[in-house]
């Protein structure tokens, strides 16, 4: 299930060709920096996702250097040497020869001369493939190099004329994921999905926010996720109206509706899924009604999640089932905002659901790729279509702060249900397609508790 060497050699040759149709140049691709927390305690490390896609390595202090001219690829990692006296206090360190060996690179090299070896690699190339602004003691590093090679304009050598993003170009390679990522992914929602059920099994008022979350980082590590893919949200009753909570605190009270949004990382690939349930067990009756109009749309856009769908077909079809639910219950006077094309038109909805209904998912939970296509005539570009590989989340909700003209019954009411949706060549998979969803579903896990 795992990536190996030559999957990742394959992308590095694939970026490379992209680099040739522009004409060849030098990428410099570095890792992430490492985080004082407090004195010598550092930050969890966490690679950053463009240098692992292309290199599989999860070790700090690296760069990866490629190297794409008319007639040569090659591809270089400058990284730790072998020290065992270090390996004692911090693990093992693969080393450059080990690492050049076990990756399939090229070359490797030790992290400490590439200062003297960058100004030789681009010496002569038309284009440098780089994203500033990302590592900045990176980005000193290739600034001193470049002019190393300008002080040598007068010997005939000349330095990089063209600055590229490479990130740019690595974007839409990550967009679409192969048969390894998908099944990676698949493994990280299922092992979400178990703790998201065991969360609700846990619920009762009286508990903390924080003991839920505790159960599912439990449930992250016991099947071998290395870490929550992002913050995990734990909100109880008002707090789930707040759409980035993590205080994770407060008690929950009977009558309370709980709102998880959590997701494990596995092999560094994301999962995000979110689930609403009555702390007690039992929906009242305009929980029941909220919740089922949020899973409605949620069935919506889902109906949307096909090959060839614009990206936004979704977002509006959840936004037609919402807005009416809000109209049928109240939560919109209808002599107000009047029908439902006209709450649309001026964004009345947004009271009470004020986000997209999804995002791209990946190596982060925010994966990148363009939401639009290229730059068409005028200024203007329309959303992409949707195509296999994939993979969006789907989330719409409903959140109802108190307010005057709202019925009370609703207040501080937040529901939202996200899932992790992978497009195919025929319509959609749903990743996290085992995580209790329905009225019924999560009514019948909170019972065996």
């Amino acid at each position: 299930m795992n990536n190996t060497a030559t999957d990742y050699s394959a992308r590095r040759q694939q970026l490379m060709a992209q680099m040739q149709a522009q004409g060849g140049g030098v990428a410099v691709i570095p890792t992430a920096r490492e985080w004082i927390r407090n004195n010598d305690n550092h930050f969890p490390f966490r690679h950053d996702s463009y240098f692992y896609y292309l290199s599989g390595f999860t070790e700090p202090e690296a760069v990866l250097v490629l190297v794409a001219t008319a007639d040569k690829q090659e591809s270089i990692l400058f990284c730790r040497e072998k020290n065992p006296e270090r390996e004692i206090w911090d693990g093992f360190r693969f080393g450059p020869e080990a690492a050049a060996k076990e990756f399939a690179f090229d070359a490797a090299y030790p992290i400490d001369i590439l200062a003297d070896k960058l100004p030789e690699l681009l010496s002569d190339a038309r284009t440098l493939f780089y994203s500033t602004a990302q590592e900045p003691h990176i980005d000193s590093q290739v600034q001193q190099s470049l002019q190393a090679v300008r002080d040598k304009g007068r010997s005939g050598i000349r330095a990089p004329g063209i600055t590229v993003d490479v990130r740019a170009l690595v974007d839409e390679m990550r967009l679409f994921k192969d048969a390894t990522e998908i099944a990676l992914m698949q493994r990280a929602a299922s092992i979400s999905a178990e703790a998201h059920a065991r969360a609700m099994r846990s619920a009762r008022p009286g508990k903390f926010e924080y003991e839920l979350e505790a159960e599912l980082l439990y449930e992250f590590r016991r099947n071998g996720a290395q870490a929550p893919a992002y913050g995990s949200i734990v909100a109880t009753g008002a707090n789930a109206c707040i759409l980035h909570y993590q205080s994770n605190q407060a008690q929950i009270k009977d009558g309370d509706l709980v709102l998880i949004d959590a997701g494990c990382e596995f092999d560094s690939y994301a999962s995000d899924i979110t689930r609403t349930f009555p702390a007690n067990g039992k929906f009242s009756p305009a929980q029941k009604r909220l919740y089922e109009i949020v899973l409605a749309s949620q069935q919506a856009a889902l109906e949307c999640a096909r090959p060839g769908s614009v990206y936004m077909n979704g977002h509006h079809a959840a936004v037609r089932v919402l807005t009416q639910g809000m109209l049928d219950t109240g939560l919109l006077d209808k002599n107000k905002v009047g029908s439902l094309d006209d709450a649309i038109a001026s964004a009345a909805f947004r009271q009470f659901y004020m986000h997209g209904t999804g995002h791209w998912l990946g190596l982060d939970v925010h994966d990148v790729g363009d939401y639009r296509e290229a730059l068409k005539t005028g200024d203007t570009r329309a959303y992409r279509q949707l195509q296999p590989g994939m993979v969006i989340t789907i989330e719409p909700g409903i959140y109802v702060r108190p307010a005057e003209g709202v019925p009370e019954e609703y207040w501080n009411t937040g529901i939202r249900i996200e899932d992790d949706i992978l497009i195919t060549a025929d319509g959609h998979l749903n990743l996290s397609r085992d995580t209790p969803k329905t009225v019924a579903e999560i009514e019948a896990e909170m019972r065996a508790r």
